[in-house]
């Protein structure tokens, strides 16, 4: 038997209730289990999405059968509702909507009041008494039907609204009176007729029909594409169809229409949040088109509803047990439920409502640590202004504080503009009068969004929110010229080259560049990150190359330092020097003496991490980066350096040329310079020795580990192991210092071959660690500096689920760290094993690192509490 295709929700039957929102998609889930809750819910039916799958692999074409199942959805709801889809007296009209299984907002189409036509509008016009409304309600399907189904440009009905307005001698559209709204009608199926060549359909099963094929058609469309890619959306058959019985907010100042959140997305504060329209429909709240009131005032317009709603609000939550983002409609009087889906939030407010949500007892500690996205965190995290800073700055408007944080950047007017600037490397700050759908990927390259019209609700607000970008909407004093590339704003003209910055908390738009502060961290996170440590197995460690980064890395929980890089401390101008001079010497005693003026630099930063990091353990890697990464290659730069050490410029260019590598990433580098140069190694591990005895001196317990980079063969490390033990010896002797120092030796595990002869190599070693960028670029052969010109695409035709330098391949490269821990402990059971690229910070190569039993992952400071809550929920997914 063929799968059920339609299903239906309302009073007399709902279908749906808990089945998978796979199958039915986000919306229809929960338009079925409102309604069997006892909600107000405006009954419908919800076409599935394996249905939008069987569409595009019929070659756009509905599967047989379909129609029919709608038909009869149609009888059920008919009869519930006693009315009659295209009745001249009293017709059945419904709305078609997307409703993928995760939420899109604005990205597919939508279409309200089907089922009108010549007749069925007079027919509307007789059941409520209502003559402009039915008329207002025809205009508005003619309009989007032409937009949605035909692909005509909205202009063009625009063009003749405008005609109209100008004959009655008004200027908004609710002014125009229903005889001018009849005319209205007729003018819009000319346009329609002229540009699409046929009749607006009488037929409301027609209606529906081609209604449905073009929300099926939305989920191909370049913005829904666009959105999944930056989402990060994958593995979704389709969306589904919603066709719901309408509901009218637009029928006079005792209807209107509105969109809330049962917490503040914001802050996470319990109060119910959001905005509402009198005599609107929900579109012109979403689309930003009116500026809206705040729920908070609705008392005043109808208290009785507002009561209501707050009730459904503990009803909602208690059921969900989460905050739920909710449309409602109220006609005349009658408050109805549309829609309830998780509602996206902040970072800061992520956090917030799972400890609040703990503390009322409706989910448990281990959920609350479940419920928070790590990536979340980031917003945490967030930098804001100055208090200085802010207070002297000149603050040219002030919008609605959509979305928290702090931004600077130079204006750009269009969605292409942002992308193309931030490609060049600007900080942009998106400005439009409000944003659509097809802004995404303007948005996703902006480090902000200014928008004057829109309210904290709007398309702006809720896609800047769930990316964690700051956002001002809804900013009335900005009046924006898109043409000329300029806006206005309280006397001041402003365009592309000038600066302004955006407080998403306050939001305040600010002339010019103003400061920004490191955040400072709530209760509620050190409680989240408390349960998170109680959970996890892994340890989390930062990868820092100064005190200032190993302090700030500690204070957000790190356990330890898992990379420092050392040629970091290389470029400093009074360090660079000996650096250049030891490259350029021609023999090894010559070497000797410049390593010996860059050893006390190298001493005295060590001696500041140890000391920041005091008690934890500090994996130092030697130098890694091929020589000629340290001497400069035009022709200036090279005379420049030659006057500075006393050589010739010719010097400095054939040694620098004798340098040159064709494919450096594999060339002469890592443990390579180590065996070519073993004076490196020894003035290196020399400084790490006397950093560790001039702690202990001070009581201060360092535990560092020498890390030998790019080693392929045992022999590579068991020669420079013997080397590293004699300098460690040495340099205690000529010390003196007779005391323990805890000092291991082991190796960055980068090269295939690594992983493949681990066992072997496991004998040299006290600990592995995981390099996964170089790791990656061997494993695929991609250079990670040229990817750019091939990987975007690769991501567009699904050859790769994401980019593998930011997400752990988990089946190719996974496999390969496999198989170096099985090996790497067959030899030695208790070897220590972790992880130092990129990928330490990601929360899903993190789940894969819990899996193979690593020790522990290494990730920027800023990344350790976004790890520390990703390795908690790994160790509760795979319990």
């Amino acid at each position: 038997m063929a799968n059920k295709m339609v299903y239906y929700f309302g009073k007399t039957k709902t279908e749906g209730k808990g089945k998978a929102k796979d199958l039915l998609g986000g919306k229809g889930l929960n338009l079925a289990e409102m309604t069997s809750i006892g909600l107000p819910v405006p009954p419908g039916f919800t076409i599935t999405t394996e249905v939008c799958d069987q569409y595009y692999q019929a070659g756009e074409q509905l599967p047989s059968g379909l129609m029919d199942e709608v038909g009869k959805a149609v009888k059920k709801l008919e009869k519930e509702l006693s009315k009659k889809f295209g009745d001249n007296d009293n017709p059945l009209l419904v709305s078609v909507r997307s409703g993928a299984a995760v939420s899109m907002p604005g990205m597919m189409n939508t279409i309200l009041n089907l089922g009108l036509n010549d007749a069925a509008t007079e027919g509307l016009a007789k059941a409520t008494k209502n003559e402009r409304f039915a008329y207002d309600a025809y205009r508005r399907l003619i309009n989007m039907f032409g937009d949605v189904v035909m692909g005509m440009d909205h202009h063009m009905f625009e063009k003749a609204f405008d005609k109209i307005k100008k004959k009655y001698k008004v200027e908004d559209d609710t002014e125009v009176p229903a005889e001018g709204l009849k005319e209205l009608c007729e003018a819009y199926k000319d346009v329609f007729r002229k540009h699409t060549g046929e009749d607006f359909p009488q037929d409301p099963f027609a209606q529906l029909e081609l209604a449905i094929k073009a929300v099926f058609g939305s989920w191909n469309t370049e913005r829904a594409v666009k959105y999944r890619e930056i989402e990060n959306i994958r593995h979704l058959v389709g969306t589904a169809v919603n066709v719901q019985s309408m509901v009218y907010g637009n029928m006079g100042e005792d209807s209107g229409t509105g969109v809330a959140f049962t917490r503040n997305p914001n802050t996470g504060e319990n109060k119910f949040y959001g905005e509402f329209l009198i005599n609107a429909q929900g579109e012109d709240v979403v689309a930003g088109i009116r500026t809206p009131q705040p729920v908070a005032e609705m008392p005043k317009w109808n208290r009785a509803i507002h009561k209501q709603l707050l009730e459904i609000k503990k009803t909602l939550e208690d059921h969900y047990t989460e905050m739920q983002d909710i449309e409602f409609t109220i006609e005349r009087g009658e408050l109805f439920m549309l829609q309830t889906r998780t509602g996206k939030r902040t970072g800061i407010a992520a956090v917030k409502i799972a400890c609040d949500l703990v503390k009322e007892g409706l989910i448990d500690e281990k959920e609350a640590v479940m419920r928070v996205p790590p990536n979340a965190l980031t917003q945490l995290l967030l930098p804001s202004f100055k208090t200085t800073a802010r207070n002297a700055a000149e603050v040219l408007c002030k919008g609605i504080n959509a979305s928290p944080g702090a931004a600077v950047g130079q204006l750009a007017f269009t969605a292409e503009e942002a992308r193309e600037r931030k490609d060049a490397g600007e900080s942009i700050i998106l400005v439009r009068r409000e944003t659509s759908p097809e802004d995404v990927d303007g948005m996703s390259a902006a480090v902000g969004i200014l928008t004057s019209t829109g309210g904290a609700t709007s398309h702006a607000a809720v896609v800047a929110r769930g990316w964690g970008k700051c956002c001002v909407a809804g900013a009335g004093d900005v009046h924006i010229d898109e043409k000329t590339k300029k806006i206005k704003v309280n006397g001041k003209t402003l365009g592309p080259k000038d600066t302004i910055s955006l407080d998403g908390t306050t939001g305040e738009v600010m002339l010019g560049s103003v400061e920004t502060q490191e955040p400072k961290l709530s209760g509620d996170f050190a409680k989240l990150m408390k349960w998170a440590d109680q959970y996890r197995t892994l340890a989390v460690r930062t990868n820092a190359d100064s005190p200032a980064d190993s302090k700030r890395a500690r204070d957000f929980g790190a356990e330890g330092i898992g990379l420092c890089r050392t040629e970091h401390m290389f470029f400093e101008p009074e360090r660079i020097i000996h650096m250049r001079s030891m490259i350029l010497a021609t023999d090894e005693d010559a070497r000797r003496g410049a390593l010996a003026k860059l050893l006390p630099f190298q001493r005295k930063d060590f001696e500041g991490i140890f000391k920041a990091m005091n008690g934890l353990h500090v994996t130092v890697r030697l130098l890694d980066p091929p020589l000629h990464e340290f001497l400069p290659h035009d022709t200036a730069a090279q005379k420049e350096v030659a006057g500075e050490i006393g050589v010739k410029p010719g010097e400095v260019k054939k040694r620098t040329a004798a340098l040159h590598e064709a494919n450096p990433m594999l060339g002469h580098r890592g443990c390579r310079l180590s065996i070519t140069y073993p004076e490196i190694l020894e003035m290196q591990v020399r400084a790490i020795t006397e950093a560790a005895i001039n702690c202990a001196k001070k009581k201060i317990k360092a535990h560092p580990e020498i890390m030998i980079p790019l080693v392929g063969t045992f022999q590579e490390l068991a020669l420079l192991r013997k080397k590293a033990e004699e300098t460690i010896a040495a340099t205690k002797a000529a010390k003196k210092f007779d005391g323990d120092l805890d000092i291991a030796i082991g190796t960055m595990i980068e090269i295939p071959r690594a992983c493949l002869t681990a066992d072997e190599v496991a004998e040299h070693a006290d600990f592995f660690s995981f390099g996964t960028n170089d790791l990656t670029q061997m494993t695929f052969g991609y250079s990670r500096d040229d990817v750019g010109g091939f990987l975007p695409d690769y991501i567009n035709e699904e050859i790769l689920d994401n980019d593998p330098f930011q997400s752990l391949d988990q089946t190719g490269v996974g496999q390969l760290v496999e198989m170096g821990v099985e090996k790497g402990r067959s030899t030695k059971k208790s070897l220590k094993v972790g992880i130092c690229g990129e990928h330490g910070g990601d929360p899903s190569s993190i789940d894969f690192c819990h899996r193979v039993g690593l020790n522990y992952v290494s990730c920027s400071p800023f990344r350790v509490p976004i790890a520390r809550l990703a390795a908690a929920q790994a160790a509760i997914r795979n319990a």
